[in-house]
């Protein structure tokens, strides 16, 4: 049998099997939207349920609700986004009657049916609208009132929205009822703040002392009036009649039961209509323009039997849905049983041909498998070959790349070295009174410009490893522009060229990394000064723009770039070919790099000499979290880091300006647990320049903990999940944190709360509301007395047994450790996670244990350990140094003498020849 054959045979199994599939495709689906103003009371939700319900017994129908949150602009995109989505059916419960008339009427244009439920809007281009008389509704009410009162009452009418075509008409339909009876007085007012003292209805219940009806537009407006007056007039007889009357907890059916009020009128929502009205719609039926939905009153003489109904019918629902979910089971049942029929026969089928097929292939096979081997094993060969040359390369490139910045490294310390004494020089009143000093000021500034291009070199390799993360900090940029300027204005002042500063707003603030953009202005300005004559023109412009950005250009009157260059500036390793000076060709490079790390571009034109143009992003929406420095002082220590040298290139090692500024890592953490989101904001922005901050709502508190070990703790008392009593409890009694101390923030001022408190080891109990001042020097001062301790016991290591300075947890932890380290110190092999195991806990926890209580890390005071045992067997003069070195665990007798010498600050041997 031929591979054709066998094809053949496959296609047609494929095609038999695809037929039977085309028997039971599925319906043609029909896409319904559906866009709900506001999704947030109980009659609107009643009317997205029964459209799902509804939409569940047509399994073609494929609903989709949005919700606009009573956002008139949110209605209209959901809308755009329906029509652009050709739905079937787009069905509207529209918020404002003229807001979304021209999306209505795009629609309508397309071809999408509209129908609009509950409200209406001012246009006749829709297919249907769907909803109650809402003057009927009003009728209703009023004729209830009129009934019950036998034409003579006080009534007051609570309106909802009467901007919307609902609250128009029930008012309009009952007042038409209410103006018949002149002894009936009628107070219309707007629904408010029910909450308020001076609400209307409130000011209404003061001044009109027997209202004996009131008509509010819903039932939740009718409850809030019914509890205000209860709790006015607790004896008052008003009576009081919504609309809605839904059978749901706290609906209006339940409030007629419960007596609460007289009568609600019932105001369906036509949630299921509303899909059967749509799928006649998309089935070609003719519908009418308008339809009514019936509406009726509830009282308390049919509110039982209503009720009764409504159950009837929420417990046929419930059955449909469980039914369709059964038999939405059994067809995936179904469908997966008839796939595995269909997959084990195309199987079968497959394993009979290929069973034949087999043995035709076995004699080709046999006959090429010779051949294959032989190009296989070149191939392989070939393949190595090439891996291998690859690798090569690559390691060769990495190796060159290593050694040229280990080797850049290894320049700025000897460079440093030399700048420092020759500034030493500079400042010598000697040799500032000689022609020397001429000679001493160009060394200084030739090895700035050494040590600026080593800077380069290895900016490039942070940049190509993504090393440099932006800090920003506000700035201002033209005081900024200025020191970076008076860098070059003794090269202008010297070769005559005409450098100035141009900007309207020398206020003008912009977040910047200083560091990053004083290499951007650094090297742009060097290259213009490189390549402009004497007698040039170099000027900086500052200018605000429209679209909220402020653009930085950097001109010159020098030789330009040529025109068909202009594209590849930026390339690393660029020089242009009317370029005759020296240059690395990364400069360009390296700048467009750190303007991207502040979220904007650098541009370039050149016509007559060169423009470079900045433009950055005002405030700071555009970067993370983590790109904004917080600290205070920076613009101090950057305005140090500043020289004030007349000379071209003058600039500082990055790595010292680094060490100026205060490093996140060095701040103290805090863990602070509230669950006020107010206070921890507060909070939060008050202390993140002291501190780093983490926070915990309760819930997670005691995994935070642990897992952090912050320096210390601020708890709230009451919080979600546990409160603050149990946490510091638990966070006490636990050994990773048993160390970290407390402050207890508080309402409960009373003595037993107090007591509580500081009887589980709470270290700091403020109330609300505190002093910032005063939490902060508590801080402060928990801070610096576990500081004291840390102190004491580095110069105290053997008093810890003998004295209770720590807590019993500590004391405790640091005599086991202590005990673990002297059984195991002549074991060299004895790592810091045997130690961690010993003690039960992970290796970072003690890590964080030990230097948040003694200060130092643990390997430190393993080795002080071994040392001050060392200085013991050196005073019992018994071993020799060797000796003693192996018996403490030393690999080596000269790594002992290193170690001992930077303890005590002498030899073992000069120590042991001083006793």
């Amino acid at each position: 049998m031929s591979k054709t054959h066998i094809i053949t045979i496959i296609l047609f199994i494929g095609n038999f099997l695809s037929s039977c599939d085309s028997t039971h495709e599925k319906k043609d689906s029909i896409s319904i939207g559906f866009s709900q103003i506001i999704n947030n009371d109980m009659w609107r939700k009643s009317m997205d349920h029964a459209m799902k319900v509804e939409a569940s017994l047509h399994p073609e129908v494929k609903l989709t609700i949005y919700n606009a949150d009573r956002e008139v602009k949110k209605q209209i995109q959901d809308i755009e986004k329906m029509i652009e989505q050709d739905m079937d059916v787009i069905i509207i419960a529209p918020y404002e009657s003229d807001s979304i008339v021209p999306v209505i009427e795009k629609a309508n244009l397309k071809g999408i049916p509209v129908i609009i439920v509950d409200r209406k809007v001012n246009t006749s281009n829709y297919t249907a609208f769907l909803g109650a008389d809402n003057i009927e509704v009003g009728r209703i009410a009023g004729k209830q009132i009129v009934s019950l009162s036998k034409g003579r009452a006080n009534v007051v009418e609570i309106r909802s929205e009467s901007v919307t075509s609902p609250g128009t008409e029930r008012s309009l339909g009952f007042k038409q009822i209410i103006d018949q009876f002149p002894d009936i007085d009628r107070i219309s007012i707007d629904a408010d703040d029910f909450n308020s003292t001076n609400s209307k209805y409130v000011k209404i219940l003061d001044s009109i002392p027997n209202i004996d009806y009131v008509f509010a537009f819903n039932d939740v407006i009718a409850y809030n009036a019914w509890k205000i007056s209860k709790k006015k007039k607790p004896n008052n007889k008003i009576k009081f009649i919504g609309v809605d009357g839904l059978n749901v907890p706290n609906g209006g059916l339940q409030f007629v039961k419960d007596g609460i009020l007289t009568a609600t009128v019932l105001y369906p929502t036509g949630g299921a209509e509303a899909i059967k009205l749509a799928l006649r719609i998309s089935n070609k039926e003719i519908v009418p323009k308008n339809n009514k939905l019936n509406t009726t009153l509830i009282d308390s003489l049919n509110a039982e039997i209503m009720s009764s109904q409504f159950d009837k019918i929420s417990l046929q629902q419930s059955d449909i849905e469980n039914q369709q979910n059964f038999i939405k089971d059994q067809s995936e049942k179904y469908s997966s049983q008839r796939n595995l029929l269909k997959i084990s026969i195309t199987l079968s089928l497959l394993l009979f041909l290929f069973a034949a097929h087999s043995i035709y292939s076995r004699i080709i096979i046999s006959r090429k498998k010779k051949e294959l081997e032989k190009t296989n094993a070149k191939i392989i060969s070939q393949r190595n070959e090439i891996e291998k040359f690859a690798e090569q390369i690559k390691q060769s490139n990495e190796n060159r790349l290593n050694f040229f910045t280990g080797l850049s490294h290894e320049f700025k310390t000897p460079i440093t070295l030399i700048m420092s004494y020759v500034e030493s020089l500079i400042e010598n009143k000697k040799i500032k009174e000689t022609k020397l000093i001429d000679e001493v000021k160009l060394i200084h500034k030739n090895s700035n410009r050494l040590l600026r291009l080593i800077n380069q070199l290895l900016d490039f390799r942070k940049i190509e490893e993504q090393k440099f993360t932006l800090k920003a900090s506000n700035t201002k940029i033209y005081d900024f522009t200025n020191e970076v300027m008076s860098n070059f204005k003794g090269e202008a002042a010297r070769r005559n060229i005409d450098f100035k500063l141009i900007c309207k707003n020398k206020k003008l603030e912009l977040f910047i990394d200083k560091e990053l953009m004083d290499k951007v202005y650094f090297n742009l300005l060097s290259n213009a000064f490189k390549f402009t004559p004497d007698n040039g023109k170099i000027s900086i412009s500052i200018t605000e723009s429209q679209d909220n950005t402020v653009k930085i250009g950097f001109k010159d009157s020098g030789i330009g770039i040529p025109e068909e260059e202009l594209d590849t500036v930026f390339s690393p390793f660029f020089r242009a070919s009317n370029n005759d000076k020296n240059s690395s060709g990364i400069g360009l490079h390296l700048s467009k790099e750190f303007v991207l790390l502040h979220h904007g571009t650098i541009e370039l034109k050149s016509k007559h000499g060169s423009e470079f143009v900045i433009t950055l992003l005002k405030g700071n929406s555009h970067l993370q979290t983590s790109e904004i420095s917080n600290k205070l002082d920076v613009q101090n220590n950057f305005n140090n880091l500043i020289t004030d040298n007349s000379d071209l290139d003058t600039d500082l090692d990055a790595d010292f300006k680094e060490e100026n500024l205060i490093s996140e890592s060095e701040k103290p953490s805090l863990l602070l647990i509230e669950d006020n989101t107010d206070l921890v904001y507060f909070l939060r922005t008050k202390l993140s320049n002291e501190f780093v901050v983490h926070t915990s709502d309760g819930s997670d508190a005691i995994e935070k903990a642990t897992e952090i070990v912050p320096d210390i703790i601020i708890c709230d008392i009451n919080l979600v999940d546990k409160d603050g009593y149990e946490i510091s409890t638990v966070l006490k009694k636990d050994l990773r944190t048993s160390h970290i101390p407390i402050i207890i923030l508080t309402a409960q001022s009373n003595k037993e709360s107090v007591l509580k408190g500081l009887q589980i080891g709470v270290d700091q109990y403020l109330t609300k509301p505190f002093s910032l001042s005063i939490l902060k020097q508590s801080i402060s001062s928990l801070l610096f007395n576990r500081e004291k301790l840390r102190y004491y016991y580095t110069n105290n290591i053997y008093l810890v047994e003998a004295e209770s300075r720590f807590g019993n947890q500590e004391q405790s932890f640091i005599t086991k450790m202590n005990n673990m380290i002297t059984m195991n110190i002549e074991d060299p092999k004895f790592s810091v996670e045997d130690l961690a195991e010993k003690l039960g806990i992970s290796r970072v926890q003690l890590y964080r244990k030990v230097k948040a209580i003694i200060g130092i890390n643990i390997s430190d005071h393993i080795n002080n350990i071994k040392l001050e045992k060392a200085a013991e067997l050196l005073k019992a003069n018994e071993m020799n140094i060797t000796e003693i070195a192996y018996s403490l665990g030393f690999s080596s007798s000269n790594y002992f003498s290193t170690a001992f010498k930077n303890k005590f600050g002498i030899s073992p041997k000069e120590y042991k020849s001083n006793l």
